[in-house]
């Protein structure tokens, strides 16, 4: 199994974030017909730990680590983080052109978290990417199917991109099913404590 932790932004975010996306120059190329790979909406998440391939009878394990993880960061918090979408840019170059937006609010609190949830899997036995936690949903990976100066143009528009405020509700540990058209299955969901108090 393909597993990863990771949260989901609501939908009226996403509804911004979607608004944007059609005004770059990547959205009126694809409203023409050019496959710029945008990601499926439903698909659009931020991803705190990556699992990659998990044996079958160790996923459960994996969810008994984020729900241990949530539970001792809720101990010691002062309510949910407050995110909202902001900024942007991308990673590679030419055919290994993604794009992405990034995070803005209480992001350190949500940096805690993840090293919570990182530390809980690690104690649990349970393998993940070491990279350094950078949170970012990707929502095109266009390679090089447009010219390098649109993408320069929707960077700098990216960089001064900034959506609504949103409450992380829970995380998830999601499945994520390969191949022509992808799908993501949440199998486990550990709700945030709201209003947590503080110890």
């Amino acid at each position: 199994m393909r597993l990863f932790v990771a949260l989901y932004p609501p939908a009226d975010a996403l509804d911004h974030l979607a608004d944007a996306v059609e005004q770059l120059r990547l959205g009126r190329a694809a409203a023409d017909g050019t496959n710029v790979r945008l990601t499926a909406r439903p698909l659009w998440h931020i991803t705190l730990a990556f699992l990659g391939e998990v044996p079958a009878d160790r996923a459960p394990v994996a969810g008994d680590a984020l729900r241990e993880a949530v539970t001792q960061w809720s101990q010691g918090a002062v309510g949910r983080p407050v995110l909202r979408l902001a900024g942007g840019g991308r990673f590679g170059r030419r055919r290994f052109t993604i794009l992405w937006v990034g995070l803005a609010g209480d992001v350190e609190a949500l940096t805690s978290l993840a090293g919570v949830v990182r530390r809980q899997l690690k104690r649990h036995r349970v393998s993940y990417d070491r990279k350094p936690f950078r949170p970012h949903l990707t929502f095109a990976r266009p390679g090089d199917r447009l010219p390098e100066a649109d993408l320069q143009a929707d960077v700098a528009t990216l960089d001064r991109y900034e959506g609504p405020d949103w409450t992380v509700e829970a995380l998830h540990v999601v499945r994520s099913y390969q191949g022509p058209n992808p799908t993501h299955e949440s199998i486990v969901t550990a709700p945030l404590v709201p209003d947590s108090p503080s110890i």
